[in-house]
């Protein structure tokens, strides 16, 4: 009985190369976006913090702390709008990493249902092959029979 052999198994195992390849840059760039709210988070918390020392305190006005915590708020939202429109384009970015990802399945996929049929055909042939010998056998011992 002959062994089914693939003959795009070289093809499909770099197009499952591939496919993981994008899922690691996926990956990747759901990490970072992950990251980057994190940090707007963080942010947002120093601001709530900033905006409590700059409330009015009881007694005298501390002209250079005020000045200070404003100057720090003005960094923060700074850097808040930055973070903003990395997210923006990470987002993005993971969209098309996405799409990518899903062609890279589409294509594995495809060998794979093309491996299955031809396993399956490879499975029919065989098991046609094997009844036909037995069909022969049986002819010939018949046939052996019939003489004697």
């Amino acid at each position: 009985m002959a062994r089914f052999q693939f003959r795009l198994a070289t093809l499909l195992r770099l197009r499952e190369l591939a496919r993981d390849e994008r899922r690691m840059q996926l990956a990747e760039a759901l990490t970072l976006i992950d990251q980057l709210r994190v940090r707007s988070r963080q942010i947002d918390d120093l601001l709530r913090e900033t905006h409590r020392l700059q409330a009015p305190p009881v007694g005298p006005l501390d002209a250079d702390r005020l000045l200070n915590a404003t100057r720090y708020e003005l960094v923060l939202r700074a850097e808040q709008r930055a973070l903003q429109l990395q997210e923006a384009s990470l987002v993005s970015e993971v969209e098309k990493r996405r799409q990518a990802l899903v062609a890279a399945d589409r294509d594995v996929r495809s060998l794979e249902l093309l491996r299955e049929k031809q396993q399956e055909r490879h499975a029919q042939e065989e098991e046609e092959r094997g009844r036909k010998e037995l069909d022969e056998i049986a002819v010939r011992r018949y046939a052996g029979e019939d003489t004697s």
